[in-house]
């Protein structure tokens, strides 16, 4: 298998996310979505605009969402599209709530549970996207990076659910809780297939931003504060190879707070969605990582 390239910075930025995006060397074609968590209303942890404007902007960018699965501020399209506001994302760039109209089906080829992935119906309208992740911990996944930004993030509201019970009917959103679940992490793995098939590989790029390390996702209002520091900024064109390094990066920190964070990667078998994207083609867990501060 190649050896991805992670590029890192340590500089958390606007300044610190333009080096490690440049570093990547692309130029995204066409309209480009920039995939972002809007996070819910009452939580912190999500990317701040100050932090992500300026990046936004210099590609043109339409921040885009999908609504969520579970009961929420962000599980109507009224809600959901006062918390781009509120959050302060509407005043940085365009902001697209991909399933406020509709949704469409992608074809999973090879996936080993899915047979379609849904995802929102603006989606159709982007020729290349910004994975733009906040890298942290997660109740159901174990950590939030790349692969699942890109799966359940850009899947509608349906399709969360579908990927949650991994093709299955979710009758109701307690269901998510009772599925089976490495066939969920399974299940985020081949949604991001689904994704990186119908846009093409060679037009999506990714981003992780390691801050504000809780062991909660930025969809929990009530998110626990972070127990180690920040890490820093990390960049590639390869999503597995990038959600590896920041596991790997938070493993080798001397920090002790991290204890917290792996046992919630571990208890939740969190490196599983990264097992099962690798053995799908896409992407290496073998990477050359490239200090951008040396």
């Amino acid at each position: 298998m190649d050896t991805a390239t992670v590029y890192f910075t340590k500089d958390i930025s606007p300044a610190g996310l333009a080096k490690a995006y440049e570093a990547l060397g692309v130029t995204l074609p066409g309209k480009v979505a920039v995939k972002i968590s809007t996070g819910e209303p009452g939580g912190h942890n999500f990317l701040q605009p100050a932090l992500i404007a300026d990046l936004v902007k210099s590609l043109d960018g339409t921040i885009v969402e999908c609504n969520t699965a579970y009961p929420g501020r962000r599980d109507t399209t009224e809600e959901h599209l006062k918390t781009f506001e509120e959050h302060g994302f509407t005043a940085i760039a365009p902001c697209d709530l991909m399933d406020e109209e509709d949704e469409i089906a992608l074809p999973v080829v090879g996936g080993v549970h899915l047979t379609e992935n849904f995802v929102g119906a603006h989606f159709a309208n982007y020729q290349s996207m910004l994975v733009l992740s906040h890298f942290k911990g997660h109740a159901m996944g174990g950590f939030g990076g790349a692969l699942k930004n890109m799966s359940i993030g850009v899947a509608s509201s349906h399709g969360k659910g579908h990927i949650h019970c991994s093709g299955a009917v979710m009758e109701k959103f307690e269901d998510m809780f009772s599925a089976d679940h490495d066939a969920f992490l399974e299940s985020m793995a081949d949604a991001d297939k689904a994704v990186m098939d119908y846009m093409g590989r060679e037009n999506i790029v990714y981003v992780n931003v390691a801050n504000r390390l809780s062991v909660d996702c930025d969809c929990d209002a009530n998110p626990a504060e972070p127990e180690m520091g920040d890490l820093g900024i990390f960049a590639s064109l390869d999503p597995v190879a990038l959600d590896q390094a920041c596991v790997d990066a938070v493993y080798a920190s001397d920090d002790p707070g991290k204890a917290a964070l792996i046992e919630r990667m571990e208890s939740r078998n969190g490196i599983h969605t990264i097992e099962a994207a690798a053995a799908l083609g896409l992407g290496s867990r073998e990477y050359n990582l490239v200090d951008l501060d040396a």
